[in-house]
């Protein structure tokens, strides 16, 4: 959601003619995140958000706008992607895939309370079921084939000691992944990157989760490890809150209930999931892409968060 792709109102005006929704009166800039060109986009018929996508190619993109199609129609609360008049989704802006979805109501719920995590929950568990007939299968990108070739590209910016994590987590994983427990794991589309500035609250109320643009087929259990691992934890040490950890799986396990097998490979996809995010915080703060507005996040927070779920007992999943 940096701006890698500047675009003025003058330029943006005779492009979203192509859709329908009147006059465009303004357009801002949208400075967190790292790896699409956002802005928020006011017109005459309503308040949008334009998307330039920087990596994502023509051929990727239908997977992640029709997923948000699709499961805003079976009620789970996401932006919806506009058709322009000649019914895409996407279309061409400075050269680059573009494309308007609805904006969200509330705001970012960024000191979350058990009730914030208990409708993140629910909304997560109905998502994986909304999403589980949609019909085109694309893998999670960033997955296990990304964290290696990523980890050799990394690993010389690390001390000694970020080495050695880094390697051991890495065989760790991919032990895991071979083993038969791992493909029994319901697996599904997933959001993939369900952080705290990704939902919209209006008070305790959840108006939708959005920025989907990570989104792949993997295993439901490393979503809710993903979301785990930023919505309820001490924000320092990286340690996870007990109360907020019980009320998110219990919510998520009232609609979804978990499986045996999903209860044993807890703590290697609580792992998982801050492994994915230290390699891309890694990667992001050592190689910078030029972009206006653009701060890279702190990866040793994600190596502190691994560093505790390999150390620290982690609550049940149920």
């Amino acid at each position: 959601m940096a701006v890698f792709t500047p675009v003025t109102l003058d330029e943006i005006a005779p492009w979203a003619a192509q859709y329908d929704i009147g006059q465009v009166r303004a357009l801002k800039g949208i400075s967190s995140g790292i790896e699409n060109t956002n802005f928020f986009l006011s017109a005459e018929r309503g308040e949008y958000v334009l998307t330039i996508f920087e990596k994502l190619t023509f051929e990727q993109l239908p997977f992640y706008l029709k997923l948000m199609r699709h499961i805003a129609e079976r009620g789970v609360l996401a932006p919806l992607p506009l058709a322009n008049r000649d019914g895409e989704l996407m279309g061409t802006l400075h050269g680059k895939p573009a494309s308007i979805v609805t904006r969200l109501e509330g705001a970012c719920q960024m000191a979350p309370h058990p009730v914030h995590c208990a409708e993140v929950g629910a909304m997560l568990a109905k998502m994986h079921l909304a999403a589980a007939d949609f019909d085109i299968r694309q893998p999670n990108l960033r997955g296990l084939d990304w964290w290696n070739e990523t980890t050799p590209i990394v690993l010389p910016y690390l001390p000694d000691a970020g080495q050695h994590l880094l390697r051991a987590e890495m065989h760790f994983q991919e032990t895991f992944a071979s083993t038969d427990a791992a493909h029994r794991l319901p697996r599904g589309p997933i959001h993939a990157d369900l952080f705290r500035n990704n939902v919209m609250f209006d008070g305790e109320r959840l108006t939708g989760f959005f920025d989907f643009y990570f989104a792949g087929v993997d295993t439901w259990l490393f979503d809710v490890a993903v979301t785990v691992n930023d919505w309820c934890i001490d924000e320092v040490s990286g340690a996870l809150d007990p109360a907020r950890v019980r009320a998110l799986l219990a919510a998520y396990h009232a609609v979804r209930p978990f499986t045996d097998d999903e209860k044993d490979a807890w703590r290697p996809m609580l792992r998982a999931g801050a492994l994915r995010f230290w390699l891309s915080r890694l990667y992001d703060f050592h190689l910078p892409r030029e972009a206006e507005m653009l701060t890279p996040h702190d990866p040793g927070h994600f190596e502190r968060i691994l560093r505790e779920r390999i150390n620290q007992p982690v609550p049940p999943l149920f």
